[in-house]
């Protein structure tokens, strides 16, 4: 027990309370004299008991995260700290005497509150002014702004000061995040805060959106103040502008009277005829349905009714007629495809075409099958009586009895009897002779009720075939299940058989079943009547405390229902029993002493009459020690396991399998131990798994932990190092040892003494020399010592067997305990070679080699020359004929290229349109370039710290954020990491981003940081040896890559207002291009490309067709985008290629039905089946690949539409994976619980859905079946005995380049708008942007400091800082800057277009002929003209006036406002953080060295920095 020391305060002479206890030393008394450690800063406390002196922290303020709880504490030195937003001392809070609110004790009692904010909710789609009450608000001269934080992005607004609170506007309507879909509402943070600092008062906010609702009810029973227009059958939050001249419903939480409130005024479907939500129809019936309907005006009884009806995902409807208040439903044979037994069909009554009524009780069609709820006869019998099923004899199935042909005869009602019982399983099998086994029968028609089988359930006795008499089987009646089971209890044969063949043998007999002596069931399997017999028992001895296994051997020891094992008057429990076998775990008796054992087997007793069981005394154990001789005073061992451990104490050896173990965390890990004698045990020490242990902190030799033994049920020898009387010392986990490899070539060492050293570490922590084993091949090297650092051991003087061959060399291995390994080399016994004899060795071998290799190129020449020489006459007429064809093919393309560089010009210019550009937003567009391979940085998250570490890292983050904004640390930060060889590429990339984003709030100081280092950088080249024009060309430091960041920050808004345009407008173009011809979806080769490499070269047969393309209801449903969808479920005509993969038919019919909606908001095409429809014949699955694929020896055939014979104008459905099998339980069960109905139009097909065809079901092939996949072109290599078809289209192949220029040409106009744009100074009413002229005349001045006059130097360094850094890589990506998928033979095409762009920003001129790369010839008489425009771009620039800094401030102060919350950069923070720590040697000599560093003392507030991260400071 721990003394506790309580903390009180003492108010008043009379009043005083106690307000915490702190422990202080376990049954320690504490003196009453305590004394401060400082008498001036009164924290810490000595307090002193009879053994020790503590030092006691007075206070812990920082643990109390709330107002409520700091004051709640009561703790006198704790107050909340208002404009800081936390628990401290007085003294640790700014300002504090200035205002009683700015630092609130516990008396006050009071914390700053936000009691009321009116309206307490708004409208998403609505501004407002919000009024703040709120209690205790500080006075401040400072300016409060109101922060709304939602979808972890933040919106600020200014606040303006009340007389009881704040009031500020809401956030513009289109800044809001959207409300979710199945949403209604967010709720978003609205906190009040300073410009700095943290917020200091909170609550939260709903933004609602009315329209989301669709249906009355749902609309009118929200909590929101939503009305329903009925007759425009929409939910909205204002009547006056939405409803007039329409009726409403008002919502329940609207303001004001009414006398049409709540969902009760809804139009809606009341009932069904018979007062119920469901409508029971069996599956093939025609049924006409009747339902109730409420609150119908008279306009909406006017118009057409239609009842929908959505089985599995197709919807069906029938008109429908209004009587009085009934809906009256054609009739409509309802079925399913499906397996189930029943399904649920949302049903719907639908008025003027597409609004349904309110269905709140969600009346619904169950549509069932007898035969599916109902395998037998009596199963179908004791179906609920609503279902009215019964069995049908002829067919032997559960049926209605319309549906039963001879109902009349044939159909059994559910007051008749099942005839034709079956006994299908019964256990036990077997049963002693005295009786009392209850014997479990399943089976079907076993009687419907209990007294149809009460007197009929028996075991027959049988002899030849014949009954010789029945053994009795009492059934129990609440065991007793319909028709499927009987529970009964055997009686004794005894009196029906001899009494010694009763005891000496045993009978058997299959079980019978009579159904009102009707119908017998009759058994397959016999029951047996047998005598168990006990033979033997082990062990005969167990400890006292029982907890043993005790195995009882003998003969039928599985008989009978219930076994029961006894030790005299002590219960032994059964858990297992075989044939021959059973076990039982031994009860504790008070004393050492016999006991006969004995088993009841049911009413039968057995008894094992040889010996007794004997209990003795529990084992105790005196001492435990690591070694095999116990020499090391405690237990150790390493977290492998299988260190010998030794025990020594009394009756060791009479448990059967005790074991050790340590205790981790609560987890137990246990090993094997051996009994030597009674006196002494061996075991091998636990294996602990290594991250469950805790070496790192204060980099610990060892770890210690309570351990103890299991010995069946002995408690005294568990928890022997925490037990109070004379506890063990706890047991030392060290480390794993370390064996290092050989340091010799190629791990060999080569014995040449008697002895072998082996080096490593943690060597001795647990181990001796006799827990080590050293393996040479088969041998074993003796271990003659080992020390922390060093294992010596003596190899065995005649070379070992390797084991793997005589001429192997032996491995050397070290093993530990038998748990760990460790193979660190080989040892040859051979001497060490001479390095002359290798020498002359490999000579040798050259030489050879190379007589061999000249002699065979020789034959090899001669042969070729004879067989060139007898083909030359016959080749050469082959060649006449082919050039013949290839003139004539060549002719064909030349003209069918020139014919496209004509019209497709036309052609795209007038089927482009663009329905929208869908840009990312600031943080997406940032996050890819920044993180371009990550796509959940952790800087868009919450911090991933321990909660118990997060108080001082947050502390030590801002400690750290304050030194990253000292210009001179964060200079000599970044210095210092690049002067290191080991900070990477990678390293660098990361740092500069990770600053960026830490500075995106103070780009004033990121500008002025990036100035200096750039100037560095300039410096550095000059001086260096490297020519100027190098600079900025590659990412090779943290500058160059912080202002590729700069770039992409500022110019994000010219990006959306200017240059995304033709940028965007570009990549739509080569989409099309490249779509409208034939693309390899194997290869990414299409006919239409501006990359050589990316150009099919062969000639394709295809024809372009006209689809239409439909998307099924459940798709748009389960998709999410069934709002954006029109409900008629329009066809869209999709233009496709008779040579286009199914594949690539999904995209293009997406990009076509989808083409106003973002790529990432669309289905995945992974998701969807194509199935075309084909009349009323069925329909067809299409895939790439399916049982009726191609296959051409090794090669297989992607299937296309021409494959299919699918015709010019045929109709296609996108369908969800596994829907066309109507297993689209997860889409009804979404409808279901959002009460929704989806309206669809059969304007298309009036029928029901045609059966669905999976004979082309596709197969799970892939590339490890050894087939090689094509579509358009085969690539073999060297394939020297093709057609001359085939050779002949690979020997011209160049003919089809003229493609690229049809392509190119076709595409001009919008690489020319493109760069146009980017090269011009204002353009399209957007100004240049100010930080293109700051950079640039940035540059222009550091040309001018360093004397540079070249023009073409300061041209270069340009051209690498903005188009060649920023412009490319958006040209190449401009999944950048929309959201967009880019396929790899786009991605081709943009690379020649970045790769012009590059050649028109280089001075130098690069020299064309027939071997340059086709992507420069292509451009080569545009490229000058670029240049031009490059120039001229530069050198308006230069002429613009210059910037003011003020100006330019203003610009970066408006950019750090707005997207200042855009990362989280505590994470940033804590990134870079690591990098201080991976080279804070390095960082702190430097911050010593550098002068201002010194005055600042940031190497002090550094180390300060790493101890409150550490823990080591208090935060």
């Amino acid at each position: 027990m721990c003394e506790l020391r309580g903390r009180a305060v003492v108010e008043t002479s009379i009043s005083a309370f106690e307000f915490s206890d702190i422990p202080i030393e376990e049954g320690s008394a504490v003196n009453a004299d305590m004394t401060f450690v400082d008498l001036n800063n009164k924290n810490y406390l000595y307090v002193m008991t009879t053994r020790r002196v503590t030092l006691v922290k007075v206070q812990e303020c920082q643990v109390y995260r709330t107002c409520s709880e700091c004051l709640g504490a009561r703790d006198p030195y704790c107050g909340w700290c208002s404009l800081e937003n936390k628990c401290s001392l007085r003294s640790d809070c700014a300002e504090a005497a200035q205002d009683p609110l700015y630092w609130l004790s516990y008396k006050s009692g009071k914390c700053t509150t936000i009691t009321h904010v009116h309206p307490p909710q708004i409208q998403r789609t609505t501004a407002r002014t919000l009024s703040l009450v709120i209690d205790n608000l500080p006075v401040l001269d400072a300016t409060f702004f109101c922060a709304f934080t939602a979808a972890a992005k933040t919106q600020i607004t200014n606040a303006t000061r009340s007389a009881n609170g704040v009031s500020c506007p809401t956030p513009p309507t289109d800044s809001l995040p959207p409300i979710s879909p199945g949403q209604h509402h967010f709720t978003a943070k609205l906190s009040v805060r300073m410009k700095t600092g943290p917020d200091f008062v909170a609550t939260n906010f709903t933004f609602y959106d009315c329209s989301s609702y669709q249906s009355c009810t749902a609309c009118v029973s929200s909590p929101f103040p939503c009305d329903w227009c009925v007759g425009g059958h929409r939910c909205t939050h204002d009547t006056g502008e939405n409803c007039r001249n329409d009726i409403l419903v008002t919502g329940i939480s609207s303001v004001g009277p009414s006398i049409r409130s709540g969902p009760g005024f809804c139009p809606r479907i009341n009932a069904t005829a018979g007062g119920t939500t469901e409508v029971l129809v069996p599956s093939g019936i025609t049924k006409r349905i009747q339902v109730k309907v409420d609150n119908i005006p008279q306009f909406i009884v006017s118009t057409r009714f239609v009842c929908q009806f959505n089985i599995e995902g197709r919807v069906k409807q029938v008109n429908a007629q209004l009587l009085g208040d009934t809906i009256y439903c054609e009739g409509l044979e309802f079925s399913y495809i499906g397996n189930q037994p029943n399904i649920s069909s949302l049903f719907a009554v639908i008025w003027d075409g597409s609004k349904p009524l309110d269905n709140p009780e969600n009346i619904h069609v169950l549509i069932y099958r007898c035969q599916g709820m109902a395998p037998n006869c009596g199963f179908c019998l004791e179906l609920q009586e609503k279902y009215s099923c019964g069995w049908c004899q002829e067919t032997d199935s559960c049926q209605v009895q319309e549906q039963c042909r001879h109902h009349n005869t044939m159909w059994l009602n559910r007051q008749q009897t099942c005839p034709d019982p079956k006994i299908l399983d019964f256990y036990p099998k077997s049963g002693p002779w005295e009786g009392g086994t209850n014997v479990t029968i399943e089976g079907i028609n076993l009687g419907r009720t209990f007294e149809d089988i009460a007197t009929g359930v028996g075991i027959s006795h049988e002899v030849n075939g014949n009954t010789m008499h029945v053994v009795n089987c009492s059934p129990h009646r609440e065991d007793y299940v319909k028709t499927a089971k009987i529970k009964c209890i055997v009686q004794s044969p005894r009196n029906m058989t001899t009494g010694h063949s009763a005891q000496m043998g045993s009978i058997s007999g299959p079980i019978i079943v009579k159904v009102l002596n009707d119908y017998t069931a009759k058994s397959k399997d016999s029951y047996s009547f047998v005598n168990p017999k006990i033979l033997t028992i082990n062990p005969s001895k167990g400890p006292t405390s029982g907890g043993t296994r005790l195995s009882i051997e003998g003969l039928y020891m599985d008989a009978g229902s219930k076994a029961e094992a006894f030790l005299g008057g002590l219960s032994c429990n059964v858990t297992r029993r075989t044939v021959n076998f059973a076990e039982c775990i031994t009860s504790a008796r008070h004393m050492p002493g016999e006991e006969k054992v004995r088993v009841k087997f049911d009413n039968g007793l057995r008894f094992f009459d040889y010996y007794n069981y004997l209990y003795v005394e529990d084992p105790r154990i005196n001492s435990v020690e690591s070694g095999s001789g116990g020499n090391r005073g405690e237990a150790r061992g390493v977290p492998a396991g299988g260190i010998t451990i030794s025990v020594k104490g009394e009756h060791l050896n009479i448990i059967q399998k005790p074991q050790m173990y340590v205790e981790v965390d609560g987890e137990k890990f246990a090993s094997n131990c051996t009994s030597v004698s009674a006196v002494e045990m061996k075991c091998e020490s636990p294996h602990v798994p290594i991250d469950k242990l805790d070496f790192d902190r204060d980099d610990r030799e060892f770890v210690e932990l309570d351990f103890g033994f299991i010995m069946d049920a002995v408690t005294s020898v568990m928890g022997l190092s925490t037990r109070k009387h004379n506890p063990f010392s706890k047991f030392r986990m060290y480390r794993n040892p370390v064996y290092h490899p050989f340091n010799e070539e190629h791990g060999i060492k080569y014995y040449r003494s008697e002895y072998l050293t082996i080096n490593g570490k943690y060597l001795d922590g647990a181990s001796q020399e006799s827990d080590v084993t050293v393996w040479i091949g088969t041998s074993t090297c003796n271990v003659t010592s080992l020390s922390r650092l060093q294992l010596t051991c003596r190899p065995p003087s005649i070379p070992p067997e390797s084991g793997r061959g005589s001429d192997s060399i032996p491995d050397v291995i070290v093993g530990i305990g038998g748990k760990l390994n460790f193979t660190i080399g080989k040892l040859s016994y051979e001497q060490t070679p001479a390095p002359g004899e290798h020498i002359q060795q490999h000579i040798l071998i050259v030489v050879i080699v190379g007589i061999c290799i000249l002699f065979f190129i020789v034959v090899f020449i001669l042969i070729l020359y004879r067989r060139k020489s007898t083909e030359s006459s016959r080749v050469l007429k082959t060649m006449q004929e082919q050039m013949d064809v290839l003139e004539l093919r060549v002719a064909s393309e030349c003209k069918e290229a020139f014919a496209e560089l004509q019209t497709e010009m036309t052609d795209l210019t007038s089927d482009l349109t663009v329905g929208g550009i869908p840009f990312l937003d600031y943080r997406m567009y940032t996050m890819k370039v920044l993180f371009p391979n990550s796509e959940d940085h952790p800087v868009l998250r919450d911090m991933n710290v321990d909660p118990s570490k997060r108080l001082f890292i947050e502390k030590g983050l801002r400690h750290f954020g304050q030194l990253v904004m000292n210009k001179t640390f964060l200079l000599l930060f970044i210095r210092t990491l690049e002067s290191n060889r080991y900070f990477s590429m990678r390293d660098r990339v990361n740092v500069a981003s990770l600053i960026m984003v830490t500075l995106q709030g103070k780009m004033e100081y990121c500008t002025d940081i990036l100035k200096t280092l750039l100037a560095d950088l300039i410096e550095k080249c000059i001086e260096g040896k490297s020519h100027p024009k190098l600079l900025l060309r590659r990412t090779e430091s943290v500058a160059e890559k912080m202002l590729s960041s700069w770039f992409t920050f500022l110019l994000y808004k010219f990006l959306k207002e200017c240059a995304g345009d033709p940028l965007f407008l570009l990549y739509r173009a080569i989409k099309q291009q490249v779509d409208k011809g034939p693309v390899d979806c194997v290869t990414s080769e299409a006919r239409y490309s501006l990359s050589e490499e990316k150009l099919i070269r062969q000639q394709i047969e295809y024809k372009t067709m006209t689809v239409y393309v439909s998307m099924s209801p459940q798709t748009a449903y389960m998709s999410g985008l069934d709002q954006l969808m029109q409900a008629d479920n329009m066809e869209t005509p999709v233009k496709v290629l008779d040579c286009d993969t199914i594949t690539q038919i999904k995209e293009k019919s997406l990009d076509a039905i989808y083409r106003s909606i973002s790529y990432s908001q669309r289905p995945m095409k992974e998701d969807l089946d194509l199935e075309w429809r084909t009349g009323q014949s069925g329909r067809l699955i299409l895939s790439d690949e399916d049982q009726t694929t191609k296959q051409e020896g090794e090669w297989k055939r992607m299937n296309t539409l021409a494959h299919y014979k699918c015709s010019d104008g045929a109709s296609l459905t996108l369908v969800p994976k596994q829907s066309s099998m109507y297993n689209i339980s997860i889409l009804s069960e979404k409808m279901e619980k959002s009460h929704k109905y989806e309206t669809l139009n059969f304007g298309f097909n009036k029928a029901s859905s045609p059966p669905m065809s999976r004979a082309t079901s596709p197969l799970n092939h892939d590339m490890e079946n050894g087939y090689k996949y094509w579509h358009l072109v085969k690539h073999q290599d060297n394939d020297h005995n093709g057609k001359d078809g085939e050779r002949g289209n690979k020997m011209v192949s160049e003919i089809y380049l003229t493609r690229l220029l049809a392509t190119k040409g076709t595409l001009q106009k919008f690489v020319d708008d493109l760069f146009e744009t980017i090269f011009s100074t204002a353009h399209r009413g957007s100004a240049l942007p100010l930080a293109i002229k700051y950079m640039f005349d940035f540059l222009d001045d550091q040309a001018l400091n360093h004397g540079i006059t070249d023009s073409e130097v300061v041209h270069t360094w340009k051209s690498n800082s903005l188009p060649l850094r920023f412009w490319v890589n958006l040209i190449k990506n401009p999944n950048f800057v929309f959201d967009i998928n880019k396929s790899n033979i786009v991605d081709s095409c943009l690379s020649v277009v970045a790769q012009t762009f590059m050649d028109a920003c280089s001075t130098s001129d690069h020299r064309l002929g027939k071997d340059s790369p086709s992507s420069k010839l292509l451009y080569a008489k545009d490229i000058p003209i670029y240049k031009d425009w490059v120039e001229r771009y530069y050198l308006d620039i230069q002429h613009m006036p210059a910037i003011s800094d003020q100006d330019m401030n203003a610009m970066l102060a408006e950019e750090s406002r707005q997207h200042a919350h855009e990362y989280n950069t505590n994470v940033a923070l804590h990134e870079l953080y690591s990098y201080a720590v991976k080279y804070n040697d390095q960082l702190m000599q430097t911050l010593e060295e550098d002068e201002f560093s010194r005055k600042n003392k940031l190497s002090w507030k550094l180390e300060q920095t790493h101890q409150i991260m550490t823990g080591e400071t208090d935060p």
